[in-house]
């Protein structure tokens, strides 16, 4: 077993996998190619395409092929190898209500976690040819422009703060009643954005994104490119994000996710 990962490698490698994900869902992305519905049976609509499962095909060719001894879970086809010490976390199009409407906020997720820890991740989106890369190394965003080292903002507050969701209308009953209080409380909302608002966290320009009923491939890879920006990602109780994911938020303080936790908590899962 490896003491000190090699970050660097790693994040090349990362690198590679967002790229080839990017070329096998891009040239998909405003084709109006055909939707299918995950959840018809359940007469509710959560939409995969071939370039979900494509690009989840490519990533996973190049991890067998350059690391086989590491770990899979990805959205489109499950689990494999997961007691390794290495396992990638995958989420080929995050955001794909945004992809078949054309709208370019959909992303690549790419986690990787180390001994059952996140450590890497990466928010990838081709059409904006944005790569926003987090590890031990830093946070930094990756454009044709070059590198920009990656820091979330001051806020002075909730009466200041930016905050973003996918969907208001996700968080039901006592969620939405809590989401409600916090709406109260801060400057100004913006909805829609899926894994790209915590992407703003990262880069400054936002200040706390929040999402419930996550999984895992949702969340991994934020997790490293927010905190080693300076944020803060939390679940609703204001702990550690579990495994299975669920009530999520990400802040640029702890200072400032407490605040909004105290609008929360009340509907924190237990």
């Amino acid at each position: 077993m490896s003491d000190t990962p090699d970050f660097a490698r790693l994040e090349a490698f990362a690198l590679e996998l967002a790229a080839a994900a990017g070329a096998a869902a891009l040239p998909l992305f405003r084709t109006g190619l055909d939707t299918d519905n995950k959840l018809a049976h359940l007469s509710r609509f959560d939409p995969v395409t071939e370039a979900d499962k494509g690009a989840e095909r490519a990533i996973r060719a190049l991890i067998n092929r350059h690391f086989p001894d590491h770990g899979i879970i990805g959205e489109e086809y499950g689990e494999e190898n997961t007691d390794a010490e290495f396992v990638w976390v995958l989420d080929p199009v995050d955001g794909t209500r945004a992809f078949i409407s054309g709208l370019p906020l959909w992303t690549t997720l790419i986690g990787l976690r180390h001994r059952g820890r996140p450590v890497l991740g990466v928010i990838a989106q081709p059409y904006l040819q944005e790569v926003f890369l987090g590890s031990p190394l830093g946070s930094r965003l990756i454009t044709p422009r070059g590198d920009t080292p990656l820091k979330v903002r001051g806020c002075a507050g909730l009466h200041d703060a930016v905050i973003g969701t996918t969907d208001p209308n996700l968080f039901p009953g006592i969620e939405g009643e809590a989401y409600g209080s916090l709406l109260k409380a801060v400057k100004l909302a913006r909805y829609g954005c899926d894994a790209y608002a915590f992407a703003m966290v990262a880069l400054g320009t936002m200040d706390i994104a929040l999402e419930t009923g996550l999984k895992p491939w949702d969340i991994e890879a934020i997790i490293p490119v927010i905190e080693n920006a300076g944020g803060v990602v939390t679940d609703w109780r204001g702990e550690p994000v579990p495994d299975t994911a669920g009530q999520v938020i990400a802040g640029c303080s702890r200072e400032l996710v407490e605040a909004a936790l105290e609008h929360l908590k009340g509907a924190a899962n237990t």
